[in-house]
């Protein structure tokens, strides 16, 4: 794949399907920078797996939640690449429980931590990108915000949340050539699903057109094509990596 820049900041990338993006857009020859909040032996391993293969990573802590931290943490991509190409949106959390029993602080919190860090994300991505005159944001979401789940709906709202503000993004980079997408990725093989029981798992793929999970460098694929300058003329879109379980 070519693409317009050199370098790419992944959010809460220090595991799972970041850590998959990271690897795929390494192996795509952009520089990763993987940020993380805690647990920074888990990004300095992902960092040298990388460098062992051959890719360009660097490390960069902040919570993507604090808008001051985020801009710290973007200023030193600058300072030592000099752009920013590319931002994928991937840091979230969870908190599931009945609507019912879930206090405000429950909503909230997983708002924040996964819509507000991604609006962050956005907004100073498209400051810095319409100087540059490229780059591109892709917004990892997830088929619960788009067809909703019991117990979930403080993330449902967090998802179908970041859909529609892509799209609203979208619209504003769009006179400058920036785009942004999403990413709205089904059930993925992660340690989470993996302690499922194998009968509970089958249960769910049954319902799978494809008839399987979907696996994290699937999902970084799809991410590597929408920042890619094969998607040139794709913005505001959803892409699903679903397996087809929501058409």
């Amino acid at each position: 794949m070519k693409f317009c820049g050199k370098n790419v900041l992944i959010t809460g990338a220090s595991k799972g399907i970041g850590a998959e993006i990271a690897k795929v857009l390494a192996k795509e020859g952009l520089k990763v920078w993987i940020n993380y909040r805690s647990k920074p032996e888990l990004a300095d391993a992902l960092q040298e797996e990388i460098q062992k293969e051959g890719g360009e990573a660097a490390v960069v802590c902040f919570d993507a939640t604090k808008e001051e931290e985020f801009i710290a943490g973007i200023n030193t991509i600058l300072s030592n690449d000099g752009e920013l190409a590319f931002v994928v949106n991937n840091a979230g959390i969870t908190n599931d429980k009945l609507s019912m029993r879930m206090k405000v602080e429950d909503f909230t919190s997983v708002l924040d931590a996964n819509l507000t860090s991604s609006f962050i994300g956005c907004k100073e991505a498209l400051k810095i990108m319409r100087k540059q005159g490229y780059g591109a944001v892709v917004n990892i979401a997830s088929i619960i915000g788009e067809i909703g789940n019991m117990g979930q709906c403080n993330y449902a709202a967090s998802k179908g949340g970041m859909i529609a503000m892509t799209k609203s993004f979208a619209k504003e980079g769009g006179s400058k050539g920036i785009r942004f997408n999403c990413v709205t990725p089904g059930f993925i093989e992660s340690d989470m699903t993996k302690a499922l029981k194998e009968e509970i798992k089958q249960s769910y793929a049954q319902n799978i057109p494809l008839g399987r999970f979907g696996k994290g460098e699937e999902v970084a694929s799809a991410v590597a094509f929408l920042l890619s300058n094969g998607a040139n003329y794709i913005t505001g879109e959803v892409l699903k990596v679903n397996g087809g379980l929501y058409m």
